[in-house]
């Protein structure tokens, strides 16, 4: 039950993934109002339109989000429906105050340029003294605009769509993004009976073992992310050479840039999941990146025409917070926040931000560090 002492005027978090979820419960322990705000029907709307074969790559422990731990029995690796299962727990235990069916569609600043004012679906408008924007790293399905495809005769989805390999059993299949997702829609593609499973890479990835020896690359990810850039890359590339089979035969060469290198741009290591052993086995074919659709056939960079039935665009996801927060000139020329966690950009003062990286050390760490982080400054 919400404590009907608190203020009127509530911390309004949007998004009710787990980003938001913990801040909510960071918030309430300190004695602060705070109400969620879901687009959608449901905590973990995101994770529920996961594929079925999804599990963390972070480990149980190393995953949970604050106040509350998640479950031996999930195991080490925990599925994407136990995820769900947690999400709607952690919400029952810390007992929050969540608002299904509300979409905020703007954010401004309140009168004078105090607080803010949330406009939402059905005409609402929500005063706030402050905001956290915790909408989700995964928010809207990005498919690249090539030349073509609007025409293309096959079937052409977002990896988003994609659930698991049963429609695609005997198929001619291309799977467009060579990152994590990518990487194990084509292994599970190919584990699942798809007739034939193209990868095509644009940038070929570093790829690491999930776990080496007992030891999850998440605790290294943790232990390095702060030390000098050179230095892990440097790491990194011995790590990989003894762990990692060269796949430059298949098609897979290794990349010439270091991995905390890419990292820092953006581009996390794939972690193997079935992707080293289906390329191995000719099960998963690496090809060029793809330029055009013509027809029926896809253009690749290197010129090959192939005629897959089905091309399954890994490509990833904007963050959509354009149209939300990009009046307020809070974002980055990505469309990314410019600050997250505890602070917040000169002129915009009790606006918060959540869950729109994806570092080495584990989004989901990340995501309980800056509850918690939030959440004392929103108390101060």
């Amino acid at each position: 039950m919400v404590d009907t002492t608190t203020p009127a005027s509530p911390v309004y978090v949007i998004g009710a993934g787990p980003g938001g979820l913990a801040v909510a419960a960071e918030l309430r322990a300190r004695g602060v109002r705070a109400v969620v705000l879901e687009k959608s029907d449901a905590v973990g709307a995101s994770w529920r339109r996961h594929y079925d074969r999804l599990h963390l790559h972070t480990t149980r422990r190393l995953s949970a989000l604050p106040g509350l731990r998640m479950p031996r029995r999930f195991g080490r690796w925990v599925s994407r429906d136990d995820v769900v299962r947690y999400l709607e727990k952690y919400a029952d235990v810390h007992e929050l105050e969540i608002v299904t069916g509300v979409e905020v569609d703007r954010v401004e600043r309140g009168p004078g340029g105090e607080g803010w004012v949330l406009y939402a679906t059905g005409g609402r408008r929500l005063s706030t003294p402050a905001v956290v924007v915790a909408t989700g790293f995964n928010h809207t399905p990005y498919v690249p605009a090539w030349p073509g495809a609007e025409s293309y005769a096959g079937e052409l989805l977002h990896a988003g769509q994609y659930r698991n390999p049963a429609p695609f059993v005997g198929r001619d299949v291309l799977v467009v993004g060579a990152g994590n997702t990518g990487a194990e829609i084509a292994a599970d593609l190919a584990e699942g009976g798809a007739g034939r499973v193209r990868l095509a890479v644009r940038t070929p990835p570093h790829i690491l073992r999930r776990s080496t020896a007992g030891w999850p690359a998440q605790a290294t990810g943790i232990l390095v992310r702060r030390l000098p850039v050179r230095l892990v890359d440097a790491a990194a590339s011995v790590t990989e050479r003894l762990s990692v089979p060269d796949l430059s035969a298949y098609g897979l060469p290794r990349p010439a840039k270091g991995l905390y290198s890419r990292a820092r741009e953006g581009a996390i290591p794939v972690q193997d999941v079935g992707l080293i052993d289906a390329v191995r086995k000719g099960r998963v074919e690496p090809v060029a990146a793809v330029e055009s659709f013509d027809g029926t056939k896809v253009v690749l960079a290197d010129g090959t025409r192939v005629s897959p039935e089905v091309v399954v665009a890994a490509t990833g996801y904007r963050r959509g917070l354009e149209g939300l927060v990009g009046h307020l000139g809070v974002l980055d020329q990505r469309g990314r926040p410019r600050v997250r966690g505890a602070r917040t950009v000169p002129g915009a003062s009790g606006l918060y931000f959540t869950g729109f990286t994806n570092p080495i050390s584990g989004m989901l760490r990340e995501l309980r560090l800056d509850a918690a982080r939030i959440a004392r400054s929103v108390a101060r």
